[in-house]
């Protein structure tokens, strides 16, 4: 027998171990929200009236409503129960009805690191789980099958109960993102689970004594970050030649956290490179159309409408207009910068533009010309694969691959032979003044002089801080 005790104000929760619910009703038949937790035994739907306490016949679980299966780990024993969210409501036969969820008691886990070599049939054997539980998971619903594309360093875990069935599993992508799979009364399914992580702000200091990589490292900040803060002034700055003792960088970005520990970073809120006594700055701002981009203070853009290289690579000849040429031995002007990478090595556009010639063009071998605005046209040549969607007349844009790498024409090695001309004239693709991408647009500069101003504050009050809130790290 269970007793639903009305009451003036909200429901209250009693002890899970015991097979009775209290009921406290408002004045008006509604309740406040709350929950109310029964036995599986106990009556889920439930006949009550007002202002008196009603003893109501505790009838099988048949009497649930409807629920689907959650864990709490804070349950002990072997009991299943049954627990309903409020706001309740009385209907006009005056049958209290909820919506109850299933809670099991909490699963054992065990974790299995994965390693070169690792095979998901194998880490289930080894775990004593048979190859048909195997083949339901990857038959699964949702995501479920995503549970087989494994790699090294991620984090496979089984949820099981103490009988030892698999009633869950959890593969960890990173800090933030798994694919959760769960046993239900139709099988196993599968979704991702997005963690969401605490954004706090943090800086970093560092003066260069080698190279930006290593003074990153000892400044606390991760290869990724260091990546981050190159490309922001890729456009100014060429990292492999023009890098020198005693530069330095302020950088402002998101620290991200879960449950106290660090996590990753976000996004570089702002950054300053002082290159050779030229100082460089940069904010980040997110225009109306979503993107996101970097500014001086004053509002122009750090991109260039054009890279300074289109491809990742070291220098093997420049620009010289009185270079000897390797294969014909005579005086011959090199009018582009020649990059020496392996064969396969991408190639991008260095700005946007309509493609003007796609094939092959004599000594160059393999060759794609774009033509930009302003007179400018960029030339890549010795290519081994053109990019076979390239047609005469078709639009590509900035950082679009366009081939690859490869040793076509009158070369002795793979490289990217890469020209840039204005007006048909040759000129020193590392050395051009290039022009600016677009700057923030004037009615939304109001706004990110004020983005301008808050950043400024933070770095003053972030620099005079040593501990607490402040990550504030230096090197030298």
């Amino acid at each position: 027998m269970t007793k639903v005790i009305p009451n003036m104000h909200l429901f209250s929760v009693i002890a899970l171990s015991t097979a009775m619910g209290l009921l406290l009703l408002g004045t008006d038949n509604e309740a406040s929200a709350s929950k109310i937790n029964f036995l599986v035994e106990d009556v889920v739907k439930e006949k009550v009236t007002k202002d008196k306490t009603v003893d109501v016949d505790a009838s099988p679980a048949r009497s649930v409503v409807s629920g689907k299966i959650i864990r709490d780990t804070s349950l002990l024993g072997d009991k299943e129960t049954v627990i309903a969210s409020g706001p309740f409501e009385i209907d006009e036969d005056g049958l209290f009805v909820v919506e109850g969820e299933k809670i099991l008691p909490p699963l054992i886990w065990s974790d299995n690191r994965i390693h070169y070599g690792t095979t998901l049939s194998g880490i289930f054997s080894k775990a004593g789980i048979s190859n048909s539980i195997l083949s339901d998971v990857l038959n699964g619903e949702g995501l479920s099958g995503d549970i087989s594309k494994i790699y090294p360093g991620q984090n496979l875990r089984f949820g099981r109960t103490q009988g030892g069935q698999l009633l869950a599993l959890e593969l960890t992508y990173s800090p933030t993102e798994s694919l959760k799979i769960e046993r239900t009364e139709r099988g196993f399914v599968g979704g991702i689970e997005l963690k969401e992580p605490k954004i706090k702000t943090a800086i970093s200091k560092g003066v260069i004594n080698g190279s930006l990589y290593l003074t990153g490292k000892r400044s606390g900040m991760s290869d990724k970050l260091t990546m981050n803060l190159a490309d922001i002034f890729a456009w100014d700055i060429d990292f492999a030649y023009d890098i020198h003792k005693g530069d330095s960088f302020e950088v402002v970005y998101e620290e991200l956290s879960l449950d106290g520990k660090k996590v990753g970073t976000g996004n570089i809120m702002s950054a300053m490179f002082v290159n050779q006594g030229e100082v460089l700055r940069a904010i980040r701002h997110v225009s109306a159309d979503g993107h996101a981009g970097y500014y001086s203070p004053e509002g122009k853009s750090l991109e260039k409408a054009f890279l300074r290289q289109p491809v990742s690579a070291r220098v093997s000849s420049s620009f010289n207009l009185q270079r000897r040429h390797p294969v014909l031995n005579i005086v011959r002007p090199h009018e582009g910068t020649d990059y020496a990478a392996p064969p396969g090595t991408p190639i991008v556009a260095a700005g946007s533009g309509k493609i003007q010639f796609a094939g092959w063009k004599g000594g160059y071998g393999r060759t794609v010309v774009i033509k930009h605005g302003d007179g400018i046209t960029t030339l890549y040549a010795h290519m081994s694969k053109i990019n076979p969607a390239l047609r005469k007349g078709e639009r590509v844009t900035q950082g679009q691959k366009i081939g690859q790498v490869g040793s076509s024409g009158m070369v002795t090695g793979p490289h990217l032979h890469y020209e840039f001309r204005v007006n048909g004239s040759p000129r020193n693709s590392r050395t051009v003044r290039l022009p600016n991408a677009s700057p923030v647009p004037a009615s939304e500069m109001a706004e990110f002089k004020r983005t301008v101003s808050d950043i400024e504050q933070q770095i003053a009050i972030l620099s005079k801080e040593d501990s607490g809130m402040t990550m504030l790290s230096s090197a030298k």
